[in-house]
């Protein structure tokens, strides 16, 4: 059996804090620069995402920063924190990488950061990941998120031409929370208040009337709902798996490091039970 190819060092970057900005009450957006940007490539994806870094506590890690040396000299307790985000916006010509944080005031570890730093702080990440950009060849999209997709799905709105076809819902906690963006597709704007998170978004999309054509997807967000909207995309609808880009971005009652390491099993035994009839597998 031929040996697997080597799985190739994820690639560090090193970034300055340009600005930040508070969007909305519960949304902080941080832009990024600087020369250690200049080899930081991005396609058409619209769902890049970034692993930022954020140093154990205490521990100093050797220049020039090598996060796969860190990851064999040091004893995985020391190894820096990852926290994923997506891109909200990159811009090639002024190398700026601009990313919008969830916030719920002192919780977590990233949201915080994201409101107390200051610009000329430096950043480290890993990155861009992402596999998703809207299918123009589709006859219509629905894109689908809470706030953690926000970010996504408005990359996507204005990436698509004028005039596409488009059903947009997006859940937050209020009209507060709504934002602007560069797109003539209407965004319905879900308010959640004291309703589950993602129970407004099932509803939306069940009570959707679908366009007629091939529809192309993008549903991201907390993990029991995406669940729901994946059984009723791929099993009631019978919508392909190559026409979705679905996965739940977090799950209520974890944290990021215990979600990214029970995800993969989640995923597994989720897709096993929505199964689609005639043998056909479902999207990762």
């Amino acid at each position: 059996m031929a040996a697997r190819p080597a799985r190739r060092p994820p690639k560090s970057h090193s970034a300055q804090v340009v600005r930040t900005e508070r969007l909305t009450p519960h949304m902080q957006r941080v832009v990024l620069g600087g020369d250690g940007l200049a080899d930081f490539a991005a396609d058409s994806c619209t769902d890049h995402y970034v692993k930022l870094l954020f140093p154990a506590e205490g521990v100093v890690y050797p220049e020039p920063f090598d996060i796969q040396r860190i990851r064999d000299e040091f004893p995985r307790e020391q190894w820096p924190v990852t926290r994923t985000y997506t891109v909200r916006a990159w811009d090639p010509r002024l190398r700026h990488l601009t990313l919008d944080f969830v916030i719920h005031g002192d919780e977590g570890l990233a949201g915080p950061w994201a409101l107390r730093v200051q610009p000329g702080e430096t950043v480290r990440f890993l990155g861009p990941g992402g596999a998703y950009a809207p299918d123009q060849s589709a006859d219509w999209h629905l894109l689908v998120g809470d706030e953690s997709a926000l970010p996504a799905i408005a990359a996507a709105l204005e990436a698509l031409p004028r005039g596409t076809r488009v059903r947009a819902f997006v859940e937050v906690s209020g009209p507060e929370e709504e934002q602007k963006v560069d797109s003539d597709a209407e965004i319905v704007w879900l308010h959640r208040g004291a309703r589950p998170v993602g129970e407004a978004l099932v509803a939306a999309v069940r009570a959707l009337r679908f366009p007629e054509g091939r529809m192309h997807a993008f549903v991201h967000g907390e993990a029991s709902w995406v669940k729901d909207l994946r059984r009723m995309l791929r099993i009631e609808h019978q919508v392909p798996r190559e026409d979705i880009s679905i996965s739940g971005y977090w799950r209520l009652g974890h944290d990021e490091d215990g979600w990214q390491a029970a995800k993969r099993d989640w995923n597994a035994r989720i897709e096993a039970e929505q199964e689609p009839s005639g043998g056909e597998q479902t999207a990762a």
